[in-house]
């Protein structure tokens, strides 16, 4: 049961043609409303892997530019930036959480056959962001000198707290623009979650060197132009998103039926994205401690570690979208009853990540240096930047799994495996071993580094062994 064979749908072979592959690039990204149950394997992944990647890297991309265009204010202003994307980080975990709830239970829903169902859990998640966004952004206003000392700044640094604060404030657009995309990664229209991406990013990209050097009929605003940019960006991106939930020109549409809350639909979201806001949680609050300890060698030390960070954030993210495939393929065929070809995703989609996070490694310790000069001049920045990237990058092909094996967890809607991986592991394991190293031990900050490799290989291995276990082929939601 659950073999495609065995229901007389298409199965994969190895003679599909390279050709037939790429012919299926151009329908990704125009968008291609096909059954993700039924369709050969190979070209599901491509049709949902592609947009995905592209969504993903212009998602990252909104913080490259950024430190491309703060970089020119100096290092004080690229600290405050990387200490508030530490914070910022503890937002999205809530955010992906919900996220990982939405994705599973839609994917789950159109798995099934019943879009009408996957439009009342995609209006329970609009609902639920706004409600979640409102404490955080006024929490975030009030605490955003606070959270900025705490960390470790230096008043320099702390200076620039409104970027922080405005950032803070705009989360309303960072929780609906996240939650409106798992909506259509669930339902398989990644295409509409890329150009949300596209535009939000292109609007930020013209917004920042306006407001932050004051060009033309700008006031020059600095730190806090980049912050304005970034929000507005990403308002533009949901509003282009709820035009096209509401218009109905989507995989899932909200009708004036689904506009209503849901009590059974709504606690089984909260129920699943809880433990996947733990997840996120555990996993962020873990980087947050990392670049605490981090921060004890410096400002200059905290700057170099926040441009690599940048950078590997940047070229890991089509691996992010080739894993977000993977929890797509696992919800809707395991609502489909296809145990078996869910399975089968997830093991092609780990050696793709794989051999991608591989030549990501290669180019990284091959080029550091220029990589990291494009970002700053400081020769402290550089130096520091340059070791941290050849350390880290090494570490994120054990990534290529792990990735896979997390986003087939949260697919299925089992969030707390990978919530209890997360824990064990970078709690447990990676923070008393980055400290030890750096400080005991006396490494420095190249222990911080290595620590972080050795916890990846360590996550890769473990969620290797539940995977196998196949419980989460199990999962109602």
């Amino acid at each position: 049961m659950g073999r495609d064979h065995e229901r007389g749908m298409p199965a994969d072979t190895p003679a599909e043609s390279l050709e037939s592959l790429w012919r299926a690039v151009p329908d990704a990204i125009r968008g291609s409303k096909e059954d993700y149950t039924r369709v050969p394997l190979s070209r599901a992944i491509v049709l949902l892997a592609i947009p995905m990647m592209l969504e993903l890297v212009m998602e990252s991309t909104f913080g490259l530019v950024d430190i491309f265009f703060v970089g020119k204010l100096g290092s004080a202003a690229v600290a405050t930036v990387g200490l508030t994307g530490s914070l910022i980080i503890l937002v999205f975990a809530i955010v992906m959480g919900l996220s990982m709830g939405t994705t599973a239970m839609v994917a789950r829903r159109i798995g099934e056959g019943s879009p009408e169902a996957a439009s009342v859990v995609a209006w329970q998640a609009i609902l639920a962001g706004v409600l979640g966004a409102v404490p955080v952004s006024v929490l975030g206003m009030l605490l955003a000198r606070p959270m900025l000392r705490w960390m470790g700044a230096t008043e320099a640094v702390i200076g620039g707290y409104l970027y922080t604060a405005v950032l803070f404030a705009g989360s309303v657009t960072i929780f609906l623009l996240f939650l409106n995309n798992a909506i259509f990664r669930g339902a398989g229209d990644a295409a509409a979650a890329m150009r949300t991406l596209w535009l939000a990013n292109l609007i930020n990209m013209a917004l920042d060197p306006l407001l932050i050097f004051g060009i033309g009929p700008f006031p020059e605003l600095g730190l806090l132009g980049a912050a304005l940019a970034t929000t507005i960006g990403r308002g533009a991106g949901v509003a282009y998103q709820l035009a096209i939930l509401f218009r109905g020109t989507g995989r899932v549409s909200i009708t004036k039926s689904a506009m209503r809350w849901d009590q059974k639909a709504f606690r089984t979201l909260l129920r699943v994205s809880v433990t996947g806001m733990v997840q996120f949680f555990v996993a962020t609050a873990a980087w947050l401690g990392v670049t605490r300890i981090v921060a004890l060698f410096g400002e200059q030390v905290l700057a170099g570690y926040t441009v690599t960070l940048r950078l590997i954030h940047f070229a890991i993210l089509p691996s992010w979208g080739v894993s977000n495939a993977a929890a797509t393929l696992v919800g809707q065929n395991l609502g489909a009853d296809k145990p078996d070809r869910a399975e089968r995703a997830v093991i092609v989609t780990g050696f793709v990540n794989f051999a991608m996070l591989g030549v990501i490694a290669i180019v990284f310790g091959s080029f550091a240096n220029p990589l990291i000069r494009i970002f700053t001049s400081d020769p402290a920045v550089v130096t520091s930047g340059v070791k941290s990237l050849r350390i880290l990058s090494a570490g994120y092909i054990f990534a290529g799994f792990s990735m896979v094996f997390g986003q087939a967890f949260n697919g299925s809607g089992d969030t707390a495996t990978p919530a209890w991986i997360n824990f064990l592991v970078y709690w447990c394991w990676q923070l008393p071993l980055a400290y030890f190293l750096a400080k005991p031990m006396g490494i420095g900050e190249t222990g911080i580094y290595v620590s972080l490799v050795v916890s990846g290989a360590t996550w890769m291995a473990v969620g290797y062994f539940l995977f196998r276990r196949g419980k989460w082929k199990e999962r109602e939601v």
